[in-house]
């Protein structure tokens, strides 16, 4: 049995003079990146550079719009409504779109960022709020979301192509979402640990959660993070792991 999946990053998170992440670097080992558009992270100049980065390295490029929350990068839950939620979303793609547009490109995806992904994973409101506004803006872009989340249903009912994304480094609860980063055991801090949940995500569609349980998962998308200290290293373990498991890694709108 054949598998692939498609390895993404959250990038362009710097802004003005503060650095985050090895963009550059890492771009050698995923297939799609995840771009910052301003609200959590990221600036105009960030958001070109990483796009035509992207574009360099025949990485598949995707809005990621986030809460309006700098001092927060977007961590913290806000009370919008899903009506804030769609304009959010709008406004975020379109101004990653220009830049991707004026580099030559186009773009493959969106994924929301932080709490906001995370509140969608659970609020059937602002989920389809999200796939509306992704919909609205292109029904061809495909929209990721946590595996089996409202964010997948809400997106799947209104046309759009989706991908199930699961994580690399974080612990997962019994009910599919994350354990927040709030909880000491949200992330996995061991390499090995974090490529092996990966494999079997994968191949066997089950995850082991903190409760000591197996759930079914739907592995489409892998994320892993970009700002970590051995993220680099993390990126190529986990690209060289997986080919060692004859797991094809491969733009999302390669197989979707």
């Amino acid at each position: 049995m054949t598998f692939k999946v498609d390895l993404n990053c959250d990038m362009g998170e710097s802004f003005g003079a503060y650095q985050l992440g090895n963009d550059a670097e890492i771009l050698d080992f995923v297939t799609s990146a995840n771009i910052a558009c301003g609200f959590h992270a990221g600036d105009p100049a960030t958001m070109r550079k990483t796009v035509a980065l992207a574009l360099k390295k025949n990485v598949g490029i995707g809005a990621h719009p986030g809460l309006q929350d700098l001092v927060g990068f977007g961590r913290r839950n806000m009370a919008i409504s899903p009506q804030e939620a769609y304009d959010l979303t709008v406004y975020q793609i379109g101004a990653l779109s220009g830049f991707v547009q004026a580099e030559g490109g186009r773009l493959q995806h969106v994924k929301a960022h932080g709490a906001l992904y995370n509140m969608a994973a659970k609020d059937a409101a602002l989920s389809e709020a999200i796939a509306e506004a992704v919909y609205k803006v292109n029904p061809e872009l495909i929209l990721f979301g946590l595996s089996g989340s409202e964010l997948m249903k809400a997106g799947e009912k209104i046309g759009l192509r989706t991908a199930n994304e699961v994580f690399s480094d974080r612990t997962y609860q019994q009910d599919g979402t994350l354990t927040p980063r709030t909880q000491p055991n949200a992330l996995i801090t061991d390499p090995d640990t974090a490529i092996s949940q990966v494999i079997r995500m994968v191949q066997e569609n089950k995850v082991h959660t903190v409760q000591n349980q197996d759930i079914a998962i739907k592995a489409e998308t892998i994320c892993i993070h970009g700002d970590g200290i051995t993220a680099l290293e993390f990126a190529a373990a986990i690209s060289k792991s997986l080919k060692e498991a004859e797991i094809e890694i491969a733009k999302v709108e390669e197989f979707m």
